[in-house]
């Protein structure tokens, strides 16, 4: 049970954004949301549904004198939260066992939650930048990005945020700025960041290289090769991986702080409509064994896999229409503990959305998932 009195004892920091003294204890309305949405619940009828019919279930672990607020209070609070502070409390309780590893993969990318817009409002649909340690299936953490901004601005409040320290950051060609190689370097971190045509130099360059060594196989340079050969589900994938060390001549390469390798993957789809080729190129800050350089670049889709595709299709995040003031940031906070949770938890083997059915059904499932480390 350490792990839950760790977890309330941190939902104790949080401010209580009602005057006066309530009747319903914060503590208590932070953790019934995250078993809740733990167990399926989507909305806020259903969290107080849900904490209804497990009253005796809470009562083990809180005080329950006031019984479960109406399900407009859970929403009216959690709207009033302020997500800066809500986050990163969550964030230090999923990451108190873990431990950012020496090149673990820790991938950034961007989701837009759709149905937070609200036309009636004006209130443009919310677009969050998100952090996953792809290797321990964790969310790391995320943030808003503003109205009048983009990823660009966004990932390097991230940054600072998150514990990155030992890993390899991995982002796509958005990402791919000066400032935000810079920033990862100077947070003892590694990188390994797409590179397309908004860095067209770079792209070029890159681009010109593979292309010439690959006439002769490498003869005149040395490579780290990776090679993989996968059929599945009517295709045949073939994937192959080099890493080369920085190039003198590489036109634009001195900008990039701590840049020392560029790499390319090529990705031989078959099927039997025809064969699809996809070529993409990389700069890397460390030359790394080519299975590494392999699992960062097949990694970074882990955030797509694991967390974004299950945010939509378990958790259905795309459908939620929680709008109004930080619910919906909040919300999303709540929908990325809940799956971390679910992931970490290893006894059930099935999904995560069984995972959740097993934990509304099962109050000593409940139990592994939310107490145990």
């Amino acid at each position: 049970m350490e792990r839950s009195t760790s977890l309330i004892d941190q939902l104790g920091n949080v401010t209580d954004p009602r005057p006066g003294e309530p009747v319903y204890p914060l503590v208590n309305i932070l953790f019934m949301m995250i078993c809740e949405v733990v167990a399926g619940a989507d909305d806020f009828v259903a969290i107080a549904r849900f904490a209804n019919t497990k009253k005796d279930w809470f009562a083990k672990f809180l005080d329950m004198t006031h019984g479960v607020p109406s399900h407009d209070r859970f929403n009216a609070i959690l709207n009033a939260i302020k997500p800066e502070e809500f986050e990163p409390i969550l964030l230090a309780w999923l990451t108190e066992l873990h431990k950012i590893t020496n090149g673990q993969v820790i991938a950034i990318d961007g989701k837009t939650l759709r149905r937070s817009y609200d036309h009636a409002s004006g209130k443009a649909a919310i677009h969050m930048v998100s952090a996953w340690a792809t290797a321990n299936h964790l969310s790391l953490g995320q943030t808003i990005v503003d109205q009048k901004s983009n990823e660009i601005t966004a990932i390097p409040k991230l940054l600072e945020i998150i514990e990155v320290s030992g890993g390899l950051v991995t982002i796509d060609a958005m990402g791919c700025q000066t400032e935000i190689a810079a920033k990862i370097i100077d947070e003892g971190a590694d990188y390994c960041l797409a590179v397309k045509g908004n860095q067209p130099t770079l792209h070029e360059g890159i681009k010109a290289f593979f292309l010439s060594h690959l006439e002769d196989d490498f003869a005149r340079v040395a490579v780290v090769e990776h090679h993989t050969k996968e059929a599945a589900h009517g295709r045949i994938d073939e994937r192959s991986y080099y890493l080369c060390e920085l190039p003198e001549d590489l036109p634009d390469g001195s900008r990039w702080k701590g840049l020392q390798a560029i790499g390319m993957s090529i990705n031989n789809t078959q099927r039997r409509k025809g064969d699809e080729i996809a070529v993409r190129y990389y700069i890397v800050s460390k030359m790394l064994p080519g299975e590494d350089f392999a699992g960062a670049v097949r990694g970074h889709w882990g955030i797509e896999n694991s967390c974004h595709w299950q945010l939509d299709v378990t958790f259905g995040e795309d459908q939620c229409r929680i709008r109004k003031g930080h619910g919906d940031e909040n919300f999303s906070t709540l929908r990325r503990t809940a799956l971390s949770l679910l992931k970490q938890e290893k006894t059930a083997k099935c999904g995560v959305k069984n995972k959740r059915l097993t934990a509304g059904w099962d109050d000593s499932y409940m139990e592994k998932v939310v107490f145990s480390p």
